[in-house]
């Protein structure tokens, strides 16, 4: 289909360039056999020159050889000066005997029709490589674009168990104390895997949906922590609805209550601030550490983590600042986003 195209192009070239030279050459002021005739004796010369071009000097200009390119665009106009000579001199009458051919043109003139060609068809090569170029971009954009969604639901795919199994044991530790804030716990954890289940399918949402789960997330951990347990959610957003990738947060607040000290010692801390302008988004948070030799494993770092530098690089390559600082008794993460005014 593509070399049927191609065919066809050329086909159309050609006519439409045969039907102006006829035009051109006519002397009467209508088109008569001759005109047709000789029209077709002068793209006997046009042919070599646009082919040679296409096919040779083309590939020369590609490979970057400058000065052959040169050379051989001179030696192409010198032969087709001198085609057009020998078809008007001696084909011309071979193959019309009965007719008495000479060229309405000058050398000169011969040569700038020349040019002229031999300049059109590169420029239609050069459209035709660039319009090429564009769609194997596009090809590739969209395979990229697909590689990366799929990359995303494996991500996601992650969060969601991980999510569930550590939002399930809140709710155990209450239902092995018989407290009677059990069903409240449920319906925050209903809230909670309604966002994560439907929500996070979305591209973008509202920072403020983002803070309210964050603040659901924090009420039901509340409920298997002491009372007296420092936690600290400070959120301001100038614009609330302002859109971000959906479940880039809410897992960092999750490691920092799985992996800190926070109801494991007295001082236990867990601080959270979100700030939001029309710029960036800052999400910072802070937590106690168990002391040396107190539940070594809560010290890994989460896996939630990796997988927040993974979405990143796919979601916001170079717009993005994500560190860690691990001291011996505070853990501390900062994610900062750039986004468009």
């Amino acid at each position: 289909m593509k070399r049927a195209n191609k065919i066809l192009i050329h086909l159309l070239f050609w006519a439409l360039s045969f039907i102006i030279f006829s035009l051109v050459f006519n002397l009467s002021g209508n088109v008569s056999r001759v005109d047709l005739i000789f029209a077709g004796l002068f793209h006997i010369t046009l042919f070599f020159c646009a082919y040679v071009n296409l096919a040779v000097l083309s590939l020369l200009f590609n490979k970057r050889r400058y000065f052959l390119f040169v050379l051989a665009n001179v030696a192409t106009i010198v032969l087709a000066m001198f085609l057009n000579y020998l078809t008007f001199r001696y084909l011309a009458d071979i193959l019309f005997p009965g007719y008495y051919f000479v060229s309405h043109f000058e050398s000169w003139e011969v040569m700038i029709v020349i040019m002229i060609y031999m300049l059109i068809t590169t420029l239609l090569k050069l459209s035709y490589a660039w319009f090429e170029l564009q769609k194997a971009r596009q090809r590739l954009a969209a395979i990229e674009k697909e590689n990366v969604k799929s990359e995303l639901r494996m991500l996601k795919a992650q969060i969601n168990p991980h999510f569930l199994f550590n939002s399930l044991n809140a709710i155990y530790s209450l239902a092995i104390k018989g407290s009677g804030k059990t069903p409240e716990a449920i319906i925050h954890l209903a809230d909670i895997l309604r966002y994560v289940i439907y929500e996070s399918n979305k591209e973008k949402i509202a920072i403020h949906d983002e803070a309210k789960i964050i603040r659901e997330y924090i009420e039901l951990q509340k409920f298997r922590l002491d009372p007296s347990s420092k936690i600290t959610f400070v959120d301001e957003l100038q614009d609330e609805h302002l859109e971000i990738t959906p479940l880039l947060l809410l897992p960092l607040v999750e490691n920092s209550f799985k992996h800190g000290a926070i109801g494991d010692v007295g001082d236990g801390f867990v601080e959270i601030a979100l700030f939001a302008t029309n710029k960036d988004v800052v999400f910072e948070i802070r937590n106690s550490k168990p002391p040396d030799g107190h539940d070594k494993k809560n010290r890994k770092e989460g896996m939630g983590n990796e997988n927040i530098r993974q979405r990143l690089n796919l979601l916001y390559p170079d717009r993005h600042l994500f560190s860690i600082e691990d001291k011996p008794d505070v853990y501390s993460v900062k994610l900062v986003l750039h986004h468009e005014s």
